[in-house]
């Protein structure tokens, strides 16, 4: 899965917090980013019943965030918002660009 530089999830460069995610080892600044990133693919799944996830393009900040995921030639745009312990507070899907 392509994941931005950094934390997969905020793309911070500090930390050291590795984990594997859908087979692969990623970096993670911290151990909240790595359950909000496990859950946020785990979501995408669920909606899309999508079996693998290619990339996912993940803009915003700890309030709010705005994603892509692409699997193949599909692609699923939404925003996603998180607690304070990792869990999804709010999944918006949205409308497919043009």
């Amino acid at each position: 899965m392509k994941v931005p530089e950094g934390c997969a999830i905020c793309e911070a460069t500090w930390g050291n917090y590795w984990a594997e995610v859908e087979g692969q080892r990623m970096f993670f600044c911290c151990e909240i980013c790595e359950v909000e990133f496990r859950n946020m693919i785990a979501e995408v799944k669920h909606r899309t019943g999508w079996q693998t996830i290619d990339q996912i393009k993940v803009n915003g900040d700890q309030r709010q965030r705005e994603c892509t995921a692409i699997s193949g030639n599909r692609s699923y745009h939404f925003s996603i918002g998180f607690d304070s312990q990792g869990g999804i507070r709010i999944f918006q899907e949205k409308l497919a660009r043009l």
